[in-house]
């Protein structure tokens, strides 16, 4: 028995409303017993009843000759029994609404271990209905949200794996395709024929690369240094390292810097990796004879950098999802000079919100470019 009511939630609820009642009870019992005597002599005075020492037969005689204690013990009696029956009476009635109560209170928590077991199952599609206002009704909709997120988290993850399977698919094919061109000999074992496999070869290891630093950044399985760092030491370095690739692609890389920057407190390498990102994503997405633009700026108690192209643009619909892995606007769409792994901008985002900061994209539309921008806080 003692192990039903520690078991059950139902059993606690009804088992406290009962102590609540046998309290209330008793409680009605002994109050009404030590207010009977009192009351009974106050009432009988306001009746007129002659008072000890008067002309006439006194209290005290009265309660002597035994006609007030015959009278007193009736109407106790009286009042004992309309007691009991007002207690029995109310029990009844307190013990059914109890167990309603309990059972309302109970149905849907275990609406709540249904739904929870299906999850556990891999049916993230289940959801609680949800019922007023109450506390229960709160757990119930943050459970609502935890679903939801699950049931993303596991479509995100069969799309990741489908993703990579693409990924490493695509390199994988060329370069098979590519061996078995020379092993027929349909392919002229020349130069450029090897360069072709080089190149799809050097991508399969970028991807993997790729992987394996979001594996690290995701499981926060890597060092931050973090110090004072010169924002236009940073803009440098990735203007010295992308310069080329913006010049072989007839594509204009303009820089606007603050006057006076603060430093600010960051990683130097791991901001110039996100910066470099963000400008190669610019790159990748701008067609010949565009523009690309880095501004960088002092906010406050922040540093707000920005990359803005005349690219492709990005509709309102996907800009919520543009940092998913392996995200793409329109799938089949070949990107602008190729070669991406999809997955620089998640990288870029769990880095920046490592160091403090805050990134985010905008766009105006398809065709009118896009705005990579982050912040970072100064020193």
């Amino acid at each position: 028995m003692l192990d039903y009511f520690r078991r059950r939630l139902g059993a606690k609820l009804l088992f406290s409303y009962l102590v609540v009642i046998a309290t209330g009870a008793l409680v009605l019992f002994v109050v009404g017993q030590l207010s009977v005597p009192p009351a009974f002599t106050r009432h009988m005075a306001r009746m007129g009843m002659p008072q000890m020492g008067g002309p006439m037969m006194g209290w005290d005689g009265l309660w002597r000759g035994g006609m007030m204690d015959s009278l007193y013990k009736d109407f106790r009696a009286t009042f004992n029994e309309a007691l009991f029956y007002a207690i029995f009476a109310a029990v009844g009635v307190a013990l059914l609404v109890s167990i309603f109560l309990s059972r309302q209170i109970v149905a849907p928590l275990h609406g709540l271990a249904e739904v929870s077991q299906r999850i556990a199952e891999g049916r993230y599609e289940e959801r609680v209905q949800v019922q007023g206002e109450d506390e229960i009704a709160h757990l119930a909709r943050r459970f609502n949200q935890m679903a939801a997120q699950l049931e993303q988290v596991e479509a995100r993850r069969r799309r990741l794996l489908a993703d990579v399977s693409h990924e490493l698919r695509t390199p994988l094919t060329a370069i098979k395709g590519s061996i078995e061109g020379l092993i027929d000999g349909v392919l002229p074992a020349t130069q450029e024929t090897y360069q072709q496999i080089y190149a799809e070869a050097e991508r399969l290891n970028r991807l993997v690369d790729d992987l394996q630093e979001l594996s690290r950044v995701e499981a926060r399985a890597y060092s931050l240094d973090m110090q004072a760092v010169e924002a236009a030491a940073v803009v440098r370095t990735v203007l010295k390292r992308l310069g080329p690739q913006f010049e072989s692609r007839h594509i204009a890389l303009d820089l606007d810097l603050d006057p006076n920057l603060p430093p600010l407190r960051a990683d130097e390498d791991r901001v110039v990796q996100v910066l470099t990102n963000l400008v190669v994503n610019a790159l990748q997405y701008t067609p010949e004879n565009g523009r690309v633009f880095i501004v960088v700026r002092h906010a406050e108690d922040q540093i707000l950098f920005s990359v803005r192209d005349t690219g492709i643009g990005i509709p309102a619909e996907h800009l919520p999802h543009i940092f998913d892995r392996f995200y793409r606007v329109d799938k089949s769409r070949a990107r602008y000079g190729g070669g991406g792994s999809g997955i620089g901008l998640t990288i870029a985002k769990h880095l920046v919100e490592a160091q403090g900061g805050k990134i985010w994209a905008e766009s105006e539309g398809e065709g009118k470019g896009s705005t990579f921008a982050f912040t970072l806080p100064i020193a």
